[in-house]
């Protein structure tokens, strides 16, 4: 029933931009705190940005090696989020997974996406 439908990868030259997007189903979205997180060969998944529920007034954060590059934003409406990424560099090039996650009284609530290709080189 919960889904976490990614789109937007691809393969884009250094200096170049991607938006991707996740749909969300199954779930309540606005509820939800959300993020991307990437994995690239040989290293361990990191978190790349972040975005609150409405109940944490849709705050952001972001990784160092992304800040003032990628932009995370959500619209609750449509139960999507997004990672707008400008000034790609060929460090970028990773699985980018979206995931959700709410506090519940028996714990944490969470789910993830399959995962995006994105591929930077010239």
């Amino acid at each position: 029933q919960v889904q976490l439908v990614e789109s937007g990868g691809g393969l884009v030259q250094p200096g170049g931009s991607l938006r991707l997007s996740c749909a969300a189903s199954g779930f309540t979205f606005s509820s939800y705190a959300m993020s991307w997180y990437r994995q690239a060969p040989g290293k361990e998944r990191e978190l790349v940005a972040a975005i609150t529920s409405a109940s944490g007034s849709g705050s952001t954060n972001y990784a160092d090696s992304v800040k003032g590059r990628f932009t995370i934003s959500r619209d609750n409406a449509k139960n999507t989020v997004y990672l707008q990424m400008n000034s790609l560099k060929p460090e970028d090039t990773a699985i980018y997974y979206c995931y959700a996650r709410r506090w519940t009284t028996t714990g944490w609530s969470d789910y993830w996406g399959q995962g995006t290709q994105v591929t930077v080189s010239s």
